[in-house]
């Protein structure tokens, strides 16, 4: 049974597509099947797997509106050895073509179904807004992987997506649940990051990732060529971070490193 996390933060510029694109590697290095969906209109997940946003053909747009299933829009990311729903910028239009039409809310889940028996772990990497994109995300998913920095702004976003998240476990997904908060661009220099990294753990305990994501000049530099860190410098830093992060996701999933889910 696939492992299904929407990775969200209404906060943008906050490591989310980072997080899905090197997650999803790290997961498939480790042996797991990995989907990774890219829910946002920008791309960037999809460029950042090697594949080429602007001829990706079908897109998550396409399967949304139920033109095409789900099977037929799937490409593979070559780099990262994972497979992926590309998005691009027609998926800006989803909001208004789906505004009308029923059960606008779980198109997405209905889509993930006929699938999800191939794959041991299915990420979405969510848009920095609530909208119908990211409420078909959480509507689909049984937890939420949330990145974020460790500073003052974050706590107040923080706050708001937890309460989304309880709106849509009222409404239209009992079963969703906070996968865990993750460090992320973290510096232990900061005096700052050292107390809101203290604050988390307080309110959130055993939901804090023990895994930190450092800073990391490698993880920025890795998109601009379509690869995810572990293909570009598997080496650095911020690739050895992501791989500990896909160790630690296997242990609070139960699943030996290597083995299926």
């Amino acid at each position: 049974m696939s492992r299904i996390f929407a990775i969200a933060n209404q906060k943008g510029g906050v490591g989310k597509t980072t997080t899905a694109v090197n997650l999803a590697a790290s997961l498939a290095e480790l042996g797991q099947r990995v989907l990774l969906a890219d829910l946002d209109p920008q791309g960037n997940a999809t460029m950042g797997c090697g594949i080429e946003k602007r001829t990706a053909l079908p897109t998550v747009y396409q399967i949304l509106l139920n033109q095409v299933g789900l099977a037929d829009a799937r490409m593979r990311s070559g780099p990262g050895h994972f497979d992926v729903i590309p998005s691009n910028r027609e998926l800006a239009g989803a909001e208004i073509d789906l505004v009308n039409l029923e059960q606008r809310d779980l198109r997405l889940k209905t889509a993930l179904a006929g699938v999800a028996d191939e794959y041991d772990f299915i990420l979405m990497d969510c848009p920095p807004t609530l909208n119908l994109l990211t409420v078909n995300a959480f509507a689909a998913a049984e937890a939420v992987l949330i990145p974020m920095q460790c500073e003052y702004y974050a706590l107040e976003g923080l706050t708001d997506l937890v309460a989304t998240i309880k709106k849509v476990k009222q409404r239209l997904n009992p079963d969703i649940r906070i996968e865990g908060l993750l460090r992320v661009m973290f510096d232990p220099r900061s005096t700052l990051a050292q107390q809101v990294s203290d604050q988390l753990k307080q309110h959130f305990g055993d939901r804090v990732y023990d895994t930190v994501i450092p800073r990391n000049v490698r993880l920025a530099e890795a998109p601009s060529h379509g690869l995810p860190v572990l293909a570009y410098d598997r080496q650095c830093k911020g690739a050895k971070a992501y791989l500990d992060l896909a160790e630690e996701t296997l242990r609070r999933a139960g699943i030996a490193v290597g083995e299926a889910a």
